[in-house]
């Protein structure tokens, strides 16, 4: 079983900057991705930005120009920058890794972690 645990969280003024940090634990099988998710009260959870374990990336608009996923396969961990935050990027933010193969894939979710950015 693998378990992904966030850090890098918390309270930015506008303008400002994040890094959030999710690191894997466990066996992680066949061709995977990690990303990052984020959801606000009352909404459905949205891609923010993911990375293949090959490292090809992909990025919500909302991310482009302003965020930058990245990888340590040797440590299983996966990271988001987050630069020139703005308030409407405020939402619990969720590391999911998406892992298996072609005939069974598993979706793994970390706990999540606060991003609050005050304008």
């Amino acid at each position: 079983q693998v378990q992904l645990v966030e850090s890098g969280g918390g309270l930015v003024q506008a303008g400002g900057s994040l890094r959030l940090s999710c690191a894997a634990s466990g066996i992680i099988f066949g061709g995977n991705s990690m990303g990052w998710y984020r959801q606000v009260p009352g909404k459905q959870r949205e891609m923010v930005a993911s990375i293949t374990h090959v490292g090809s990336t992909n990025y919500a608009d909302c991310a482009k120009g302003r965020f930058t996923i990245s990888r340590d396969g040797a440590k299983n961990t996966v990271y988001l920058q987050m630069n020139s935050l703005k308030p409407e990027d405020t939402a619990v933010y969720y590391c999911n890794l998406n892992d298996g193969f072609s005939f069974s894939r598993r979706d793994t979710w970390g706990q999540g972690t606060q991003v609050t950015v005050s304008s």
